[in-house]
């Protein structure tokens, strides 16, 4: 199914131990590109989320956002510096005992003492976070494709559309230009007629003319490559491989035949006709720029 590089997801889910929040959208592309911010403390999620992103992304700039909240039993401890507070007792004993400075010390006092309580984290269970946030982060990633599968099928359909349009005025110049050469030679035949002032021309002239101007007026060639750049559009779009790029080639060989169409052929009707063309592969390029 055809993606576009537009896309966003969002999960939140909470459990006994964390609370975890994911997010990721996207924009446009010509690579993969992932970014993603995680708490300091869970910096080895990192490259498995790049690596979960990368199984269904292909190409665009994805910004993830994993936030991790942790509940229940505190993953901090707060250590007492039990020898610090030993010795300051001790000091503050002798200042009683030999000075006669009263014992007023309060467990708020001490805690402006350098040193004396330690905060330090508990040491994570890195595969218990991860299977967590794992999952949470497969939610985002499923909402996150399901919107740019439902963009991509709106990008399809136009396409579609405009392909369809182009195939009109290739049928409208296939009828026209074997046309133009009968018109050739009729015009050849008169203006020849006013110049030597007799009925009387040479018909086998008049033929070779007019085949010379057929064979460089000739766009079957072409037309039939259009056709058939139209059938490998519609066999891209209907499958589930990423074609992005390779619409994107495309693109440019329909484009080419529509220039030649052009340069070939002088006739007001038929040069309409392309530039109405030129118009459907510039919008038809203009979304492709969109698709994975």
């Amino acid at each position: 199914m055809v993606r576009s590089m537009t896309g966003f997801g969002r999960t939140e889910h909470e459990s006994e131990q964390f609370r975890i929040t994911c997010e990721m959208k996207s924009v446009n592309s010509r690579y993969f590109e992932f970014s993603v911010r995680v708490p300091r403390s869970c910096g080895f999620l990192e490259d498995r989320l790049k690596k979960l992103a990368n199984t269904q992304v292909t190409r665009g700039k994805v910004e993830c956002y994993v936030g991790v909240e942790f509940l229940g039993e505190s993953h901090v401890e707060v250590a007492l510096n039990e020898v610090l507070l030993a010795g300051y007792q001790a000091a503050i004993e002798a200042m009683q005992t030999n000075h006669g400075i009263a014992n007023d010390i309060t467990a708020t006092s001490l805690l402006r003492v350098p040193d004396l309580l330690t905060v330090q984290k508990k040491t994570v269970d890195e595969e218990e976070i991860w299977a967590a946030v794992e999952a949470v982060a497969a939610q985002t990633l499923a909402k996150f494709i399901a919107m740019r599968e439902l963009e991509g099928q709106r990008l399809r359909d136009d396409i579609l559309a405009r392909a369809d349009e182009i195939l009109s005025h290739v049928s409208f110049i296939e009828q026209r230009a074997p046309e133009l050469t009968a018109q050739y030679m009729e015009k050849l035949r008169t203006k020849m007629q006013a110049l030597l002032e007799t009925t009387t021309i040479e018909e086998q002239s008049l033929l070779t003319e007019a085949a010379i101007f057929a064979e460089k007026t000739a766009v079957d060639e072409e037309t039939v490559r259009l056709r058939s750049h139209m059938d490998q559009l519609r066999d891209m779009l209907a499958g589930d491989a990423a074609v992005g790029r390779k619409l994107d080639f495309l693109v440019q060989e329909i484009n080419r035949e529509c220039n030649t169409i052009g340069s070939k052929i002088g006739d007001v009707d038929i040069t309409r006709r392309v530039v109405d063309m030129k118009s459907c592969v510039e919008k038809i390029r203009e979304q492709v720029q969109n698709i994975e």
